[in-house]
């Protein structure tokens, strides 16, 4: 309820920036409200600049992938 106030009073009066790794349609796991979860993604996305920065594999992920393949007396160097 408090986020739902706080985007409210803010709408059209400034930038709001929200990070997450749910998609919107996940919200309503965490607010447990449908029709809250719906009116703060409402709020959020009408004239939003929405980036999407999923990927399929993690960079950290790959690179410890790659620094594992690594051969042992390579490994004792670094």
């Amino acid at each position: 309820m408090i986020l739902f106030n706080l985007l409210s009073n803010r709408n059209d009066k400034g930038s709001i920036i929200i990070t997450t790794n749910l998609t919107f349609d996940r919200w309503e796991e965490i607010f447990k409200d449908t029709m809250l979860t719906g009116a703060i993604v409402d709020r959020l996305a009408h004239k939003a600049h929405i980036l999407d920065m999923s990927i399929e594999v993690s960079y950290r992920l790959e690179e410890t992938l790659n620094w594992l393949k690594r051969p042992v007396c390579e490994a004792a160097e670094s």
